[in-house]
């Protein structure tokens, strides 16, 4: 399931895009969950673990990613941290419930996603309530976030 806690959290990860040039292994990139993140969030396609061909910046290396598809990466290679969701934008969120669907994954936001019209299943850490959809959702994330 995806948890989310919403504002300030001690214990996340603030940048993920410096945790993930620092951590990053070749295989991170180069499995085939990755390679559709990366094509679907960034447009661009993997070559090999360290060449990615880009549409708008050529032949460029993970560390290049946008910060979107670099915070997925790492919240479903490395799941005993809590990473900073709020650099993504909402166009990551279909990947955040794809992974919640297949393990439990908590990410932190300072700000509001939105996670589409269809229904979901998310735990709102802060209230320990679990929503189904933006309806539900808004109205609980709206007071946490300011």
């Amino acid at each position: 399931m995806l948890k989310v806690y919403y504002g300030d959290m001690p214990e996340a990860v603030y940048n993920p895009a410096i945790y993930f040039k620092n951590t990053c292994e070749d295989t991170w990139v180069t499995d085939d969950f990755s390679k559709e993140m990366i094509r679907d969030i960034d447009k661009s396609v993997v070559i090999g673990p360290r060449i990615i061909d880009s549409p708008v910046l050529g032949g460029i290396t993970p560390r290049e990613l946008s910060g979107g598809v670099k915070t997925l990466i790492l919240v479903n290679k490395v799941p005993d941290k809590i990473f900073n969701a709020s650099a993504c934008g909402d166009n990551c969120a279909k990947w955040f419930l794809k992974m919640g669907e297949q393990k439990d994954i908590t990410i932190n936001l300072r700000h509001l996603m939105d996670f589409g019209d269809g229904e979901f299943e998310i735990e709102i850490l802060n209230t320990n309530q679990i929503v189904h959809n933006m309806e539900e959702l808004i109205p609980i994330a709206g007071m946490l976030v300011r």
